[in-house]
């Protein structure tokens, strides 16, 4: 993997914690296994990096993950699935800062995953912010993965999710097709970027009030924080998010924000599965302010 930085004085460590979604502790770890280069030389993990250099990453080091019980949502269960319905303020699955507590560790807990994507993303066939709920289909078993995986590349999946967004929208439906890159200002951010990967987002109104909009949305695309960049990028970000749109915030509980369904083939019979979730309490106790 080759990265250019965007912006200088950044420490390597710091850097690629971000980049890649691992602790700190995972970086050092590949710097001194000699798996990290900085314009082809080696370096400390505490070395600057300057607009322009060059790191490359030869091999992820990952973080022995360990099993945690945890009160599990699961809406449906076979020997190849597992449909979830996350609770708000749980992390998917292990990255910077975040190595127990996450959803990951709580369903090795409860049973054998998948290990295509290695010791710290097993059985993660896609994934929501940690302040997003709702619904995630993970895979027992490397074949489901596979199958699952492919599905989803080829926009096969359906997702639906309900959002309450800032500002009254004007039109019934829209489409929003823009796309998506890490933001060269803040590394934690994503912003929509002429260079960025294709992300395209559909909408629905389901009901409008004096200052906020309840909508529906679609992906045909995945990329990180998309419906939060696309829709503070026209002008409409999502109610109560800490991040986009500099918003007045009514609580800690994170962005109105709910995957509410969820369809996709099922790897091994083929039959189509589709499954529905309600609202959560936190996403409901900020929509009665509109009300």
């Amino acid at each position: 993997m080759e990265y250019q930085v965007k912006q200088s004085d950044i420490r390597l460590d710091n850097y690629l914690s971000s980049i890649l979604e691992v602790s700190r502790s995972q970086v050092t770890k590949m710097i001194k296994a000699h798996e990290v280069l900085v314009n082809g030389k080696e370096v400390k993990p505490g070395f600057l990096l300057k607009e322009n250099d060059k790191v490359i990453v030869s091999h992820v080091i990952e973080d022995e993950l360990k099993p945690e019980k945890m009160n599990l949502d699961i809406v449906y269960e076979d020997d190849d699935v597992i449909v979830v319905n996350k609770a708000n303020g749980v992390v998917v699955h292990p990255g910077a800062g975040n190595h127990s507590g996450t959803l990951v560790n709580g369903l090795l807990y409860h049973t054998k995953l998948s290990d295509l994507n290695g010791d710290v993303r097993p059985g993660i066939v896609h994934r929501i912010d940690a302040y997003t709920t709702g619904l995630l289909m993970i895979a027992k078993n490397n074949k489901a993965h596979e199958v699952l995986a492919k599905e989803l590349a080829s926009k096969k999946t359906y997702r639906k999710y309900v959002a309450l967004v800032w500002g009254v929208i004007k039109n019934d439906t829209g489409e929003i097709d823009a796309p998506i890159g890490r933001s060269t200002h803040d590394r934690k951010k994503m912003a929509v970027r002429a260079d960025g990967k294709e992300a395209i987002t559909h909408f629905r109104v389901l009901k409008r009030y004096d200052k906020a909009t309840l909508i529906e949305l679609k992906l045909e695309t995945g990329r990180t924080h998309q419906i939060r960049v696309h829709m503070d990028y026209i002008g409409h970000p999502l109610v109560n998010d800490p991040v986009y749109g500099n918003r007045k915030l009514f609580d800690d509980s994170g962005q109105c924000l709910h995957a509410k369904e969820l369809g996709f083939i099922h790897p091994k019979t083929l039959k189509y599965m589709q499954f529905d979730s309600e609202l959560p309490e936190c996403f409901l106790n900020i929509l009665k302010k509109f009300e």
